[in-house]
């Protein structure tokens, strides 16, 4: 069985199967870049940067492309507000993203237009569709005559006559129908502005995505990704303009992300619930960040709070602790009898067949803890024994290796922060000088230091192979 994906356009999961062989071609809305990144960004890039790998891992090259929006109405407006020009505010605004996405190791994708850089691509395709007969021109702007097109609403269910009823035209406006949308707007005095058949402008924010995905991914491309929140009018607008301009499907699988949710709303800079990826890897390692994203299915919402990043603090802490056990089982001396071992490849097939079903990162998470419980039990038996049967250390080893392997699958560095390195040496020590009170009969002293770090949130055991301890 292949892998299942959720297709927003028919609402139901489908068998994926690319337009071309082992080659999947992929497009996801990157952000507009006139403020640092925030949270709904990171779980769209975290999202489709796991779609990518597991899609890697099942055996396909995918060519990836992430676009940057570096010309908007808000970048004019930011620019006017820091005193410097629009396409430093841009770049200021692509440098903090992708300073973002190295922390939160999101794998560069294979392409990154700017629509800056794509004018000329972009002024072909308005051309053709006004050739066409989809779009006109009204006093230097361009619109699409959106009832030329038979398929509208299609990817947002959305009925043509109800969009035309709640829809007005503003003053000014050259449009024929209130729903027509700008594929080329009119550079205002001051605005930035780029020659045209149609005079000094700009493009529409829609037309942007068509033209360049068609660059490098040619006109019918595999999967298009994005927020929720892109459904319409972005995606079903990119819809209309492409298959009008080319005659052929646009995508063949529309995936889109949840919202996030801050007590039960949604997180946005009007509700003041706003936070920055900067402000939360102040707080919180990247891998804490990621985990917490990765957490719950990529389609539903999550809900954004200081005590679910605490959760996902103390889940990667147990997967580190789990990871570190590596070597206390290895330095295990071998006993006889062979008994007691791991399924270690059944949480393997599990494990691939959650993320095989509409990469269900949360359902896979669930089968490495499920995993980490069942080694950590037989481990610290062993551990009190002080002996091991080969077969059951070497099934625990493959254990450790399988969730390693697999969390580094999912994009975690699995770092250790430096001031945790000391904080071991110290332990380290601190169990050192307990053993030698221990030795020395000062079993009150050596009880204290043992009491003390449990307090702290460590606990040591005493087993015939020595003292280990645990965090957390």
């Amino acid at each position: 069985m292949g892998i299942k994906v959720f297709n927003t356009l028919t609402e139901k999961k489908e068998e994926f199967v690319p337009l071309e062989g082992k080659t999947v071609r992929m497009y996801v809305c990157g952000p507009t870049v006139y403020d640092h990144a925030h949270i709904g960004h990171a779980r769209s890039a975290v999202v489709f940067d796991v779609i990518r790998r597991w899609l890697e891992y099942r055996g396909y090259e995918v060519i990836y492309v992430r676009n940057y929006t570096d010309i908007d109405d808000k970048i004019i407006k930011r620019s006017r507000e820091e005193g410097i020009p629009w396409y430093e505010v841009a770049q200021k605004y692509i440098d903090s993203y992708e300073e973002d996405m190295r922390a939160l190791n999101v794998k560069e994708p294979t392409y990154k237009p700017r629509v800056t850089e794509h004018i000329p691509e972009i002024i072909e395709v308005i051309k053709g569709l006004i050739e066409k007969g989809y779009a006109y021109e009204a006093n230097g702007d361009v619109y699409f005559s959106v009832e030329k097109f038979p398929g509208y609403g299609k990817l947002s269910k959305r009925k043509l006559e109800e969009l035309i009823a709640g829809a007005r035209i503003e003053p000014g406006e050259g449009k024929k129908n209130p729903l027509d949308f700008a594929l080329w707007k009119k550079s205002k005095e001051g605005e930035p502005g780029w020659e045209s058949p149609w005079g000094i402008g700009r493009p529409g924010w829609h037309i942007e995505c068509s033209a360049m995905s068609m660059k490098y991914l040619g006109e019918t491309m595999d999967i298009h990704g994005g927020g929720l929140d892109l459904i319409f009018p972005h995606h079903e607008n990119e819809i209309a303009q492409s298959e009008s301009y080319t005659g052929k499907p646009f995508v063949r699988y529309w995936i889109h992300n949840g919202f996030v949710m801050v007590n039960k709303e949604k997180m946005s800079k009007s509700l003041g619930n706003f936070f920055t990826v900067k402000e939360i890897l102040e707080k919180f390692s990247p891998d804490v960040l990621r985990l917490f994203l990765l957490s719950t299915h990529y389609r539903s919402p999550i809900d954004f709070s200081t005590e679910r990043l605490e959760e996902a603090e103390r889940s990667l802490k147990r997967l580190l602790n789990f990871l570190d056990s590596k070597e206390v089982i290895r330095s295990l001396p071998e006993k006889g009898e062979e008994e007691d071992v791991i399924d270690v490849e059944s949480y393997r097939k599990k494990f691939e067949e959650a993320m095989d079903d509409d990469f269900n990162t949360a359902k896979a998470f669930g089968v490495l803890f499920e995993l980490v419980k069942e080694a950590n039990q037989l481990k610290d038996r062993y551990l009190r024994e002080g002996r091991i049967p080969k077969a059951t250390k070497t099934s625990l080893v493959e254990a450790v290796e399988l969730v390693e392997n697999m969390l580094k699958l999912l994009g975690l560095k699995l770092e250790r922060e430096k001031e945790e390195g000391i904080e071991d040496e110290l332990i380290k020590l601190l169990i050192e000088v307990r053993g030698e009170l221990r030795k020395r009969k000062i079993f009150d002293l050596a009880d204290r230091i043992r009491d003390r770090l449990k307090e702290l949130g460590i606990t040591l055991e005493d087993l015939p192979t020595g003292t280990v301890y645990k965090k957390g």
